[in-house]
């Protein structure tokens, strides 16, 4: 049979047959004419180099297996040769594997280290959890308008104290004069911690890390837009947004309600996964302790300060 036959009926390209003859693997019989001449043995010893090559053989040790069929052996592997030929495949990925654990465990060191360098947690030992916060899947749900916070506007701020991360109590009926940007968040990951399960699949749950981080790059700016103070909001406790903070280096202030005392006296949307309860994710600007615009929903959260800034210029001078 030809080369192309041959190949086809191996599952190799003509180009591997004759890499095989090359290194005396195949000796087809020549024709007058000059061209190569395969038989059944020829697609047997091909069929046996690919499969041993898919296992992770190189093809060139395969030779003691090709060598064992020609004594006469039914299998490749009938042969002491072919069987330490095993072991030295075996071994080879030994070394290969303990070298990746080896580079592997120094990247988590340095990954940890990294991701705790600003935190006051440390992670427990053996603990491999999510680290990055603040890159985004490019295939997170759209969240939808479903009109949860249509009656905000114009609403009066509700006789309210919540705790700072500096310590503070904020009186939510005492802004004072001038607007106050609130951002409302579910729940911010932190190093150590895995997220709920199945939270990149809920609309408008990811990002609550890179949201943060928005406001903190573009603090000074808001600021100069017209904003008097920035918070952001959530159900953890103020020990936990604490750590965020610091780690984070935040500008302002997290306001802690873990008893959702906002939600009920707005009526703001929140939702329940993995048993938790939490926010959903709205921004209120406050203007003399009145709501005067609500971002809802918002998507995506890391561009979020930018749409937030970009209201406050085009409103700076509104009565």
């Amino acid at each position: 049979m030809r080369i192309g036959e041959l190949a086809g009926r191996a599952g190799v390209t003509t180009k591997a047959v004759r890499y095989y003859e090359s290194l005396g693997l195949l000796t087809p019989v020549r024709l007058a004419n000059g061209y190569r001449d395969y038989d059944e043995y020829d697609v047997r010893l091909t069929q046996e180099i690919r499969a041993l090559c898919r296992l992770g053989i190189p093809v060139e040790a395969t030779r003691p297996f090709l060598e064992c069929l020609a004594l006469g052996h039914r299998h490749a592997d009938d042969c002491p040769a072919a069987l330490a030929g095993y072991r030295d495949a075996i071994d080879e990925l030994t070394q290969r594997i303990e070298g990746l654990t080896a580079r592997r465990a120094v990247l988590v060191a340095h990954l940890h280290e990294a991701a705790h360098r600003n935190s006051r947690f440390s992670p427990a030992n053996g603990e491999e959890p999510m680290t990055d916060y603040t890159s985004l899947p490019a295939d997170l749900p759209v969240p939808e308008d479903d009109g949860a916070a249509a009656h905000l506007r114009g609403a009066r701020m509700p006789q309210l104290e919540l705790h700072a991360t500096d310590g503070a109590t904020i009186s939510l009926e005492a802004l004072g004069a001038g607007r106050t940007v609130l951002y409302i968040y579910p729940l911010t990951g932190r190093p150590g911690t895995d997220l709920p399960e199945g939270w990149d699949s809920i609309p408008g749950a990811r990002g609550c890390t890179a949201e943060a981080c928005g406001f903190r790059d573009h603090h000074q700016d808001l600021l100069a837009a017209g904003a008097t103070q920035v918070y952001g909001l959530s159900s953890q406790d103020s020990d936990y947004q604490r750590e965020v903070t610091e780690r984070l280096r935040l500008p302002f202030q997290m306001l802690s309600d873990p008893a959702w005392s906002l939600a009920r006296a707005l009526d703001l949307p929140t939702f329940t996964t993995s048993g938790l309860t939490l926010y959903q994710r709205l921004t209120l600007i406050i203007k003399d302790n009145v709501i005067e615009q609500v971002f809802y929903p918002i998507f995506p959260p890391d561009k979020h300060a930018d749409h937030v800034l970009a209201w406050l210029s085009d409103n700076a001078h509104r009565p």
